[in-house]
């Protein structure tokens, strides 16, 4: 039995989704099942190439959902969830009791968890470290943004690696670890103990680039950043150095994408107010209420630009009109 399972790529909470979903259907629904992974990113145009839907059964993990019929498996917990309304309507209509939404969940790993026990009697205690520690990465739960930025504890560090690691089967080599191993033994791996020094020092270069460029106005912080090549930055460092601030939008590219990234400080001692996931809809992009970002095509540099200062400015006058 072939499963392929698509998994939102470079994000610790997608890797622990795509582990914890082979894990539970290995125990409750298929012993004798080999696992194929599809990492899946948010870009400008089509985000699924339908031809990959190619296993026995096929599974998206904490991805926006998909209405083929090749589909057999959905679990997502974003706010925009759904690339239009027709796709809403077609999960609100499935019956398969195999497809499943809840963006109360911090992390999509945790709703996984919640369902397979809940649903599918599966037992979700041997893997409490994993739940516990992706609601806290993807939840935004530390205790302060020192904690977040100053990478002491293992998922911190495996976060990192995830995110920033540009090795093509970096994330799919440890999902299978990530569903069985203690997360400070995954660290010890050699595949993964290599790449965290340049990883590290490269994480301290970009505090050091984000002190230069970060701004901050009515609560709002800014920063492009697209002439380097840092997308995949610890998204708090804005707010570590900026404890004061309320959101944040920043400009990045890679190789195939500019980002827009727009999140609220957890820290923040004024409430966010404004839906971030309701603005990046209106750009094609997405997200949660506290944190969203918008992809654009590599060569829309300016637009992406132009797009962020439309939001900073929205962001700033919102914050001007709280007070």
């Amino acid at each position: 039995m072939r499963v392929r399972v698509f998994y939102h790529d470079k994000c610790f909470d997608g890797a622990c989704s795509a582990a914890l979903f082979s894990r539970f259907y290995r125990e409750r629904i298929r012993g004798d099942v080999d696992f194929v992974y599809s990492g899946l990113l948010h870009r400008a145009g089509a985000l699924f190439d339908e031809t990959q839907f190619d296993g026995e059964e096929n599974a998206i993990v904490d991805f926006k959902y998909s209405s083929s019929p090749k589909i057999t498996w959905w679990f997502d917990h974003h706010e925009s969830a759904f690339l239009s309304p027709a796709d809403a309507a077609h999960f609100e209509q499935d019956s398969s009791n195999r497809k499943f939404y809840d963006p109360a969940f911090k992390s999509c790993t945790s709703f996984i968890a919640m369902v397979a026990k809940e649903h599918f009697g599966f037992d979700a205690r041997p893997v409490a470290e994993l739940v516990r520690w992706t609601d806290i990465v993807d939840g935004a739960m530390y205790e302060n943004a020192q904690s977040a930025v100053e990478m002491q504890a293992p998922a911190m560090k495996l976060t990192m690696a995830i995110e920033a690691s540009t090795e093509r089967n970096f994330v799919k080599s440890m999902i299978p670890l990530l569903a069985y191993e203690p997360l400070a033994r995954i660290l010890e791996e050699p595949f993964v103990a290599a790449v965290l020094p340049p990883l590290l020092e490269r994480h301290r270069r970009s505090i050091e680039i984000l002190r230069q460029r970060a701004m901050e106005k009515d609560g709002t912080i800014f920063f492009d950043i697209t002439d380097l090549d840092l997308e995949g930055y610890n998204k708090f460092i804005p707010y570590y150095l900026h404890p004061d601030s309320i959101y944040s939008i920043g400009v990045s590219k890679s190789s195939f994408r500019v980002k827009v990234s727009v999140g609220s400080n957890p820290w923040s001692r004024r409430e966010p107010t404004v839906n971030l996931a309701k603005i990046c809809e209106r750009y094609g992009g997405g997200g949660h209420a506290r944190v969203g970002a918008i992809s654009f095509e590599v060569n829309q540099g300016d637009t992406a630009h132009k797009a962020a200062l439309e939001i900073v400015e929205e962001l700033r006058a919102s914050v001007r009109q709280q007070g």
